[in-house]
């Protein structure tokens, strides 16, 4: 039963705000065994407010999909941080909000609209997919590591090298122009003050002068692209199984007698704290694998080097199937196995391509917005 005892109107920063922010602070995310808060210092709108358009609750760009006319192209929209407050649930709120939106997105000229959530929220899984008919379209994988004080070593016989934007955009575009999802403003992204930059990695040995810009690339190399999240919002436990607990006071203690053994901890994840964003992570040739552990191992310094004391994760997305997840150092304990995208089709036409997509598994690597973490 719905309950017609609510407005829906836009959002506004002067009046709202504040309200806002009280939601998102009561409203858990993450896993049941794990709450996690948000903190969008002052901004609510922070996570959406870098994407070409977007409202309250959604963004719309321009991405790849493979088989949609034209040029495989599409317009899509992202439905991001849904909240119903604990005590207004169950009365249509969120329904109304997601109508509401999707009307939006049709007004727009949207062809797709998608979310993620986790596979274990059964609320959301029930409005979307049963109410709303979304459809499974991937399970990618979370894959999150701490940041030590410990700064890591990276093999002697690796070049890690900072390549400049035009020249990132250029290899995006080539290795990664036809990656599910793939959004066509690559360069707004890359060009924003929150993408610290992107870098290459090549066995030495490989003379490569200016990396990728005469068509040239080595026989194994790897790309990423680092995106400051903790910039715009950070994030707090609010309590973590008891195993998690145990566990980050026993290696806490002996790092403390021990410091030579350098062991990877815990930090305090209680307190607010931000995170670095690994993004258009690729790889190519027989020996990449040890080319994608290097650059992550290049992240973690950068962020244990970094004057922000507050970056205290590193995370990426991945496919669920990629064997990228076999290279990306990452704690279980802290990881989601399959994070649960689903998709629905706005309009009639391109019904081939929508069942394409959601019954073919992909070929090539997912590429993870950044804008929408």
């Amino acid at each position: 039963m719905e309950f017609k005892k609510f407005r829906i109107r836009s959002y506004e920063g002067q009046s709202d705000r504040a309200q806002v922010e009280d939601l998102e602070r009561r409203c858990e995310v993450g896993p049941a065994e794990s709450v996690l808060f948000t903190d969008t210092m002052g901004d609510p709108i922070c996570r959406i407010r870098n994407s070409p358009m977007y409202m309250m609750l959604g963004s719309i760009k321009v991405v790849t999909v493979q088989g949609h006319p034209p040029k495989d192209l599409a317009k899509v929209g992202y439905v991001l941080g849904l909240r119903v407050s604990p005590h207004h649930r169950r009365k249509g709120i969120g329904s109304s909000l997601v109508r509401k939106l999707e009307e939006w997105f049709t007004c727009n000229d949207v062809d797709y609209a998608y979310m993620a959530t986790e596979k274990d929220n059964h609320a959301s899984v029930s409005l979307f997919m049963d109410k709303f008919g979304y459809t499974k379209f991937r399970t990618p994988a979370i894959l999150v590591n701490t940041v030590n004080h410990h700064s890591l070593h990276i093999s002697s016989n690796i070049e890690i090298a900072r390549v400049k934007t035009e020249q990132a955009e250029y290899l995006y575009r080539r290795f990664m122009g036809s990656t599910e999802f793939f959004p066509n403003d690559i360069g707004n992204i890359l060009r924003n003050k929150l993408s610290l930059g992107t870098w290459v990695a090549y066995f030495k040995g490989d003379n490569i002068i200016d990396f990728g810009s005469d068509g040239q690339v080595p026989n194994s190399w790897a790309m990423l692209s680092v995106w400051n999240s903790g910039e715009i919002f950070k994030l707090r436990l609010g309590k973590a199984p008891f195993c998690c607990l145990l566990y980050t006071k026993s290696w806490c203690l002996i790092d403390k007698i021990f410091p030579c053994l350098k062991l990877p901890t815990l930090p305090d994840f209680f307190n607010p704290f931000g995170f670095y964003f690994m993004y258009g992570v690729y790889h190519e040739g027989p020996f990449s694998g040890k080319l994608v552990r290097a650059l992550c191992q290049f992240v973690h310094n950068m962020a244990a080097e970094s004057k922000d004391e507050n970056c205290k994760i590193i995370v990426t997305e991945v496919g669920g199937r990629d064997e990228l997840n076999h290279h990306i150092p990452h704690w279980k304990l802290l990881s989601c196995p399959e994070d649960l995208w689903c998709i629905k089709a706005l309009k009639n036409e391109g019904t081939n391509t929508f069942h394409e997509l959601t019954k073919t598994p992909p070929k090539r690597a997912l590429f993870v917005d950044p804008r929408e973490v």
